[in-house]
């Protein structure tokens, strides 16, 4: 499971880089043709921070499991299935994000994506916890910790999708705050701040 889900992973976050190009005659004024595509460079980085994200959360899943029931891999391939989609609401960000209309939709449509990965992956985690699929030597400590290290996201998503039915740019940079979030080992970091 553990491989599929990392091969899957693989190529959504490659596919991210597919969507950035730069137009059809833009020799003339290629720096500004460049600079033009910075929808492009944001809805890639936070994409690429968003995927890289969900799959450090999963990695840290799979990695406490002892063994995986057949609930757990549909929830799986659930899950690989939105994250896999995620190239095409970025390209709707990047095509949309400077336009009023468009953009709020996009902004919502791409919010809602997410928001949906991110509740199959703590519907994942919570089930593999609620039906002991945790290895034996995972302290109680330690699984209530993933599961509220889970949990803030959802809520956060929700307030961004709001956001950006007003100020899609700004929910953007919320997904991507969000995605940090999850990428800063703070746990790791205050340890060492402490030790």
């Amino acid at each position: 499971m553990e491989a599929f889900s990392d091969g899957v992973f693989a190529v959504a976050i490659t596919l991210l880089v597919l969507e950035i190009s730069v137009p059809d005659g833009s020799a003339d004024d290629l720096l500004g043709a460049i600079l033009d595509q910075w929808p492009s460079y944001l809805a890639y980085v936070v994409s690429f921070a968003t995927v890289g994200a969900i799959w450090l959360g999963h990695a840290a899943i799979t990695d406490h499991l002892d063994h995986a029931d057949a609930l757990l891999m549909r929830l799986n391939l659930l899950l690989l299935l939105l994250v896999s989609f995620v190239p095409f609401p970025t390209r709707l960000l990047a095509e949309s994000v400077e336009h009023e209309d468009a953009g709020r939709v996009a902004s919502t449509f791409y919010g809602l994506t997410l928001l949906s990965i991110a509740t199959v992956v703590s519907v994942l985690w919570r089930h593999a916890a609620r039906v002991h699929l945790v290895r034996d030597d995972v302290a109680d400590a330690d699984v209530a910790a993933i599961t509220a290290r889970r949990t803030p996201g959802l809520a956060f998503y929700v307030v961004m999708i709001g956001i950006g039915i007003f100020v899609p740019v700004a929910a953007v940079l919320g997904y991507l705050a969000i995605a940090l979030f999850y990428l800063v080992p703070v746990g790791l970091l205050r340890r060492r701040a402490t030790g």
